[in-house]
């Protein structure tokens, strides 16, 4: 038997928490607390903010296959977060905070697909016939 550390709902918590720390954190850091001098608040807007909007309806209505794939799109802010570290000192607080998000999201999606997937006795895989 498998036991968790956490309750499925929690993990939902931790996702949602990290996804909508991003969704505010996001537009805040590149437009009000450190614009960048190359990107237009537009394209700030939509390469930082919009992929974040895809899963939104999916998450809120706790659908499992949703949180497993939002994790592909919150490996942007994963890659976005460890870039900014190495290249611009000047922003490591805010890329630190945008890897704590992105790793809230990330822990809590992939612990909540996969219990509440098993809950509802959804799998990828084949389950193997008894001999």
């Amino acid at each position: 038997m498998n036991k968790q550390r956490f309750s499925t709902s929690n993990y939902k918590k931790i996702a949602l928490t990290g996804y909508f720390s991003l969704l505010v954190f996001m537009p805040l850091w590149l437009i009000v607390l450190s614009p960048s001098e190359s990107l237009s608040t537009t394209t700030s807007l939509v390469m930082f903010t919009l992929p974040l909007l895809f899963p939104l309806r999916g998450l809120l209505q706790g659908n499992p296959f949703t949180y497993a794939w939002s994790n592909f799109i919150v490996l942007i802010y994963f890659l976005h977060s460890l870039t900014t570290l190495w290249v611009l000192p000047a922003d490591r607080v805010w890329a630190m905070l945008e890897l704590i998000f992105a790793s809230a999201m990330f822990f809590g999606a992939t612990y909540y697909a996969k219990f509440r997937g098993q809950e509802l006795g959804l799998s990828i895989r084949k389950k193997k016939e008894s001999k």
